[in-house]
Protein backbone atom coordinates (compact mmCIF):
# COMPACT_ATOMS: atom_id res chain seq x y z
CA UNK A 1 0.00 0.00 0.00
CA UNK A 2 2.93 2.34 0.84
CA UNK A 3 4.40 1.54 -2.43
CA UNK A 4 1.26 2.77 -4.46
CA UNK A 5 0.87 6.18 -2.26
CA UNK A 6 4.70 6.45 -3.10
CA UNK A 7 3.94 5.80 -6.87
CA UNK A 8 1.32 7.77 -7.62
CA UNK A 9 2.64 11.10 -5.58
CA UNK A 10 5.63 10.74 -7.45
CA UNK A 11 3.79 10.70 -10.59
CA UNK A 12 1.77 13.53 -10.11
CA UNK A 13 4.85 15.51 -9.02
CA UNK A 14 6.32 14.64 -12.35
CA UNK A 15 2.81 15.15 -14.54
CA UNK A 16 2.73 18.89 -12.81
CA UNK A 17 6.74 20.26 -13.53
CA UNK A 18 6.39 18.10 -16.99
CA UNK A 19 2.73 20.45 -17.63
CA UNK A 20 2.62 23.60 -19.72
CA UNK A 21 3.19 27.03 -18.66
CA UNK A 22 1.41 29.95 -19.75
CA UNK A 23 3.63 32.12 -21.74
CA UNK A 24 3.89 36.06 -20.17
CA UNK A 25 1.81 38.26 -22.49
CA UNK A 26 3.66 41.55 -23.88
CA UNK A 27 0.81 44.59 -24.31
CA UNK A 28 2.31 46.12 -27.67
CA UNK A 29 1.64 50.23 -27.70
CA UNK A 30 -0.47 50.96 -30.27
CA UNK A 31 0.90 53.79 -33.00
CA UNK A 32 -0.57 54.92 -36.09
CA UNK A 33 1.65 53.58 -38.74
CA UNK A 34 2.20 56.01 -40.94
CA UNK A 35 2.67 58.62 -38.15
CA UNK A 36 -0.68 60.77 -38.50
CA UNK A 37 -4.30 60.92 -38.01
CA UNK A 38 -5.62 61.52 -40.41
CA UNK A 39 -5.22 62.17 -44.44
CA UNK A 40 -6.49 63.59 -47.78
CA UNK A 41 -5.33 64.89 -50.71
CA UNK A 42 -1.37 66.41 -49.98
CA UNK A 43 -3.02 67.28 -46.18
CA UNK A 44 -1.87 65.26 -43.34
CA UNK A 45 -3.58 66.12 -39.99
CA UNK A 46 -0.31 65.21 -37.43
CA UNK A 47 0.38 65.90 -33.19
CA UNK A 48 3.90 67.75 -34.65
CA UNK A 49 6.40 69.66 -32.18
CA UNK A 50 4.05 70.48 -29.40
CA UNK A 51 0.97 71.74 -32.13
CA UNK A 52 -2.06 69.74 -33.90
CA UNK A 53 -1.42 70.88 -37.21
CA UNK A 54 -2.45 70.32 -40.83
CA UNK A 55 0.98 69.63 -43.21
CA UNK A 56 0.24 70.90 -46.57
CA UNK A 57 2.22 68.60 -49.24
CA UNK A 58 5.15 67.95 -46.38
CA UNK A 59 6.29 71.63 -46.59
CA UNK A 60 3.95 74.28 -45.14
CA UNK A 61 1.30 74.17 -41.80
CA UNK A 62 -1.63 75.37 -40.51
CA UNK A 63 -1.66 75.20 -36.39
CA UNK A 64 -4.63 74.25 -35.64
CA UNK A 65 -4.10 74.26 -32.14
CA UNK A 66 -1.61 73.94 -29.58
CA UNK A 67 -0.74 69.96 -28.22
CA UNK A 68 0.72 69.49 -24.78
CA UNK A 69 2.05 65.75 -23.22
CA UNK A 70 -1.97 64.84 -22.61
CA UNK A 71 -3.30 65.91 -26.23
CA UNK A 72 -5.07 62.77 -27.12
CA UNK A 73 -7.53 63.64 -30.06
CA UNK A 74 -9.83 60.59 -30.95
CA UNK A 75 -11.63 59.88 -33.90
CA UNK A 76 -9.66 62.31 -36.10
CA UNK A 77 -11.29 62.75 -39.62
CA UNK A 78 -10.20 65.09 -42.60
CA UNK A 79 -12.44 65.17 -45.57
CA UNK A 80 -13.14 67.80 -48.86
CA UNK A 81 -15.88 69.27 -50.46
CA UNK A 82 -16.88 72.29 -52.62
CA UNK A 83 -18.71 75.00 -51.38
CA UNK A 84 -19.33 78.37 -53.49
CA UNK A 85 -16.66 76.95 -56.14
CA UNK A 86 -14.22 76.62 -53.61
CA UNK A 87 -12.30 73.56 -52.80
CA UNK A 88 -12.60 73.11 -48.42
CA UNK A 89 -11.75 70.74 -46.05
CA UNK A 90 -13.11 69.61 -42.68
CA UNK A 91 -11.31 68.67 -40.22
CA UNK A 92 -12.97 67.07 -36.84
CA UNK A 93 -11.91 65.32 -34.02
CA UNK A 94 -13.00 64.74 -30.46
CA UNK A 95 -11.24 65.22 -27.31
CA UNK A 96 -12.10 63.38 -23.32
CA UNK A 97 -11.31 64.60 -20.11
CA UNK A 98 -12.41 63.28 -17.24
CA UNK A 99 -12.60 64.99 -13.81
CA UNK A 100 -13.55 63.08 -10.40
CA UNK A 101 -13.33 63.29 -6.93
CA UNK A 102 -15.07 62.07 -4.33
CA UNK A 103 -18.25 62.76 -4.61
CA UNK A 104 -18.74 64.13 -8.32
CA UNK A 105 -17.23 62.85 -11.53
CA UNK A 106 -17.60 64.64 -15.14
CA UNK A 107 -17.28 62.97 -17.92
CA UNK A 108 -16.37 65.51 -20.67
CA UNK A 109 -16.57 65.10 -24.24
CA UNK A 110 -16.05 68.04 -26.56
CA UNK A 111 -16.39 67.81 -30.63
CA UNK A 112 -14.27 69.83 -32.58
CA UNK A 113 -15.19 70.78 -36.08
CA UNK A 114 -13.10 73.14 -37.98
CA UNK A 115 -13.41 74.27 -41.98
CA UNK A 116 -9.79 75.31 -44.15
CA UNK A 117 -9.25 77.18 -47.05
CA UNK A 118 -5.80 75.76 -47.84
CA UNK A 119 -4.63 78.10 -50.80
CA UNK A 120 -5.21 80.93 -48.50
CA UNK A 121 -4.12 79.12 -45.21
CA UNK A 122 -7.42 80.86 -43.32
CA UNK A 123 -9.82 78.47 -40.81
CA UNK A 124 -13.58 79.98 -42.14
CA UNK A 125 -15.39 78.04 -39.65
CA UNK A 126 -15.16 76.71 -36.29
CA UNK A 127 -17.52 74.90 -34.21
CA UNK A 128 -17.83 72.88 -30.61
CA UNK A 129 -19.75 70.72 -29.35
CA UNK A 130 -19.43 70.10 -25.15
CA UNK A 131 -20.88 67.05 -23.61
CA UNK A 132 -20.84 66.51 -20.22
CA UNK A 133 -22.05 63.42 -18.30
CA UNK A 134 -22.32 64.43 -14.39
CA UNK A 135 -22.56 61.74 -11.58
CA UNK A 136 -22.94 63.40 -8.17
CA UNK A 137 -23.44 62.09 -4.91
CA UNK A 138 -26.01 64.17 -3.10
CA UNK A 139 -26.53 64.01 0.70
CA UNK A 140 -30.07 64.51 2.14
CA UNK A 141 -29.61 65.94 5.57
CA UNK A 142 -27.03 68.17 6.99
CA UNK A 143 -25.44 64.94 9.41
CA UNK A 144 -24.95 64.02 5.78
CA UNK A 145 -26.05 59.92 6.66
CA UNK A 146 -28.30 59.49 3.79
CA UNK A 147 -27.35 60.23 -0.03
CA UNK A 148 -28.10 59.83 -3.29
CA UNK A 149 -26.28 59.08 -6.87
CA UNK A 150 -27.67 61.90 -9.57
CA UNK A 151 -26.91 61.43 -12.88
CA UNK A 152 -27.18 64.23 -15.33
CA UNK A 153 -26.40 65.35 -18.72
CA UNK A 154 -25.35 68.72 -20.24
CA UNK A 155 -25.35 69.61 -23.47
CA UNK A 156 -23.42 73.03 -25.26
CA UNK A 157 -22.62 74.24 -28.30
CA UNK A 158 -24.16 73.56 -31.26
CA UNK A 159 -24.25 69.92 -33.20
CA UNK A 160 -22.36 70.33 -37.02
CA UNK A 161 -23.55 68.61 -39.65
CA UNK A 162 -21.69 68.95 -43.47
CA UNK A 163 -24.29 68.01 -46.10
CA UNK A 164 -23.78 66.89 -49.64
CA UNK A 165 -24.76 70.50 -51.09
CA UNK A 166 -21.53 72.30 -49.08
CA UNK A 167 -23.62 73.85 -46.49
CA UNK A 168 -23.14 73.32 -42.95
CA UNK A 169 -26.30 72.73 -40.42
CA UNK A 170 -25.83 73.73 -36.92
CA UNK A 171 -28.13 71.99 -34.52
CA UNK A 172 -29.02 72.22 -30.53
CA UNK A 173 -31.99 71.80 -28.58
CA UNK A 174 -33.73 74.73 -29.49
CA UNK A 175 -32.10 76.07 -32.68
CA UNK A 176 -31.03 75.18 -35.80
CA UNK A 177 -28.82 77.46 -38.22
CA UNK A 178 -28.01 76.51 -42.36
CA UNK A 179 -24.74 78.52 -43.61
CA UNK A 180 -23.52 78.76 -46.92
CA UNK A 181 -20.01 79.46 -47.49
CA UNK A 182 -19.48 83.28 -49.34
CA UNK A 183 -16.13 82.94 -51.31
CA UNK A 184 -15.75 86.74 -51.12
CA UNK A 185 -16.20 86.99 -47.62
CA UNK A 186 -14.21 83.80 -47.27
CA UNK A 187 -16.51 82.55 -44.22
CA UNK A 188 -19.61 80.35 -43.27
CA UNK A 189 -22.63 83.07 -43.50
CA UNK A 190 -26.47 82.29 -42.36
CA UNK A 191 -28.54 81.35 -45.67
CA UNK A 192 -31.21 83.65 -44.26
CA UNK A 193 -29.77 86.97 -44.59
CA UNK A 194 -27.68 86.21 -47.50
Amino acid sequence: MKKIVLFTLIAFCSITSYSQKKKATVKKEVTTSKGFLAKVDNLVAEVKVGNFQLTIAGKDAIIVKLADAKFAPTDVKLKSFTAGGVKLYLLSWTEKTLNKTDLKTEDCTTVFSNVYEITSKKQVFSNTQITNHIVEKVFLDKLKNASETQERMRKEGFECTLNLDGTITQKNKTQENKLMYDATKMEFVNSKKK
